[in-house]
């Protein structure tokens, strides 16, 4: 990063910010977990942990209006402190850089929200996030179909938006309905008969959603980086969705796999990607939008057209994963920057004169909490890295959240809702685990 360019990262959960290696220049507050720690261990003066009294972690809105990163951010900044706080550091460590003479910092939060964005506004600093208003018009199921315009038109399957209850069953092909908001598959429900009309009719009639044509086939996701003078277009991953036993929901992104992307998709299916990924950037770029967004893409089975799905208008899950294969390339001579590197660069307006670095190969993929799986144990962490794999452990309980990360510098998939050898590997190996089974 630039010379006296300070950089304060916000998340609930540590993994999101690592894209880049912490240092005094480059400072990240998040939740006190087990992995947090292991961070931290590493990088003792540029990792701050909150710990909750009564343990659940804290959101990105709480962490902000934190005393302890009021306390940060005025030290930082060479002000004095409104509000002593200390982490009990421990004797070889400062919790905080001591910098009397620093300039202001910069606040950057992964997803940004309306309530997000006003306590960020709060402190004493620049927030770096594109607005809270852009990012929820743009992803909200609703509002994009007129933010697209003829974008939409050109690129997304047959749709409309509807109030549930006046969508009509005609005994046509099945189609989706999707709510105005969903992560990671959720809110989106396949109908394939009347009945499964009906039953979502009768629980929400007067919910206005999004009605879109079914499309069968293998899904893919791109990040892209908005800059003032370009548009950076990311590695093109293959999404994998909806895999047992990584998840229950058939909609639900589990993972990413960049070396079977380049095995199914065709020179001219890039080109189009990459087309599609540019206007998009474009018409995100005019209204002020900087650093990352995602697209979600799906080729068709049949027709081999390539539609778009979702737009994810903040920091993509997968952009940690893809910098690090990327700083990975870079040790061995690769020139180019990271996507994440590239995202921040974007946001605090500092020169950007080289292109990302392109990765052919490397997957991850997350076991998320299901019906059987509510909690993974020691055991499965241990198995998977003797194997060779990375693993990033989360603390979370809620329904479809992120369980367990697992890495591969290797694809671990042989084609379309198909593992290979290490993929059926890491799949054996949490069935196998010791998992907290709810009876």
């Amino acid at each position: 990063m630039a010379t006296d360019t300070k950089i304060i990262y916000v998340t609930r959960e540590i993994e999101r910010a690592l894209g880049t290696t912490p240092n005094e220049r480059y400072i990240i507050v998040s939740n006190k977990t087990r992995y947090g720690e292991g961070i931290k261990a590493q990088y003792p003066d540029s990792v701050i942990l909150i710990e909750n009294p009564d343990k659940k972690l804290l959101g990105t809105t709480d962490l902000l209006a934190h005393p302890v990163t009021k306390d940060l951010i005025a030290q930082m900044s060479g002000s004095p402190s409104p509000i002593p706080y200390t982490l009990n550091p421990s004797p070889s460590s400062t919790p905080y850089p001591q910098n009397p003479s620093a300039s202001p910092v910069s606040n950057l939060v992964i997803n940004n929200t309306i309530r997000v964005e006003t306590s960020a506004n709060l402190l004493k600093c620049k927030f770096l996030n594109p607005p809270a208003s852009l990012s929820e018009r743009v992803e909200n199921k609703i509002t994009q179909l007129r933010w697209l315009g003829q974008l939409g038109l050109k690129y997304l399957p047959p749709h409309a938006a509807k109030l549930t209850k006046t969508i009509t069953w005609k005994g046509e092909n099945p189609f989706v309905i999707q709510w105005n908001h969903g992560h990671t598959g959720d809110g989106t429900m396949l109908i394939k008969t009347f009945d499964d009309l009906r039953a979502v009719q009768e629980k929400f009639p007067e919910r206005i959603a999004r009605i879109t044509a079914y499309v069968a086939g293998p899904s893919f996701t791109v990040n892209v980086v908005v800059t003032p003078t370009r548009i950076m277009i990311g590695n093109i991953s293959y999404q994998i969705t909806g895999m047992i036993p990584f998840t229950d929901g058939s909609f639900s992104t589990v993972g990413n796999d960049w070396s079977l992307a380049k095995k199914i998709l065709s020179a001219e299916d890039v080109k189009y990607i990459a087309n599609m990924a540019n206007e998009i950037g474009v018409k995100l770029q005019a209204d002020g939008w900087r650093g990352l967004f995602g697209i979600d893409l799906i080729k068709h089975d049949n027709s081999g057209r390539i539609f778009l799905i979702e737009i994810n208008a903040r920091q993509p899950a997968s952009t940690t994963f893809e910098s690090s294969l990327q700083e990975k390339l870079r040790a061995t001579g690769a020139r180019g920057l990271t996507t994440f590197e590239a995202h921040v660069r974007a946001l605090a307006d500092l020169p950007i004169d080289q292109d990302l670095i392109v990765i052919n190969d490397g997957a991850q993929i997350v076991q998320r909490v299901t019906k059987n799986v509510q909690e993974i144990f020691d055991d499965i962490a241990i198995s998977l890295k003797k194997l060779g794999y990375s693993v990033v452990a989360y603390q979370n309980t809620g329904y479809n959240a992120d369980l367990l990360r697992i890495q591969s510098d290797q694809g671990i998939m042989e084609s379309h809702n198909s593992f290979n050898t290490k993929g059926r590997e890491i799949a054996d190996a949490v069935k196998g685990a010791h998992i907290k089974i709810e009876i």
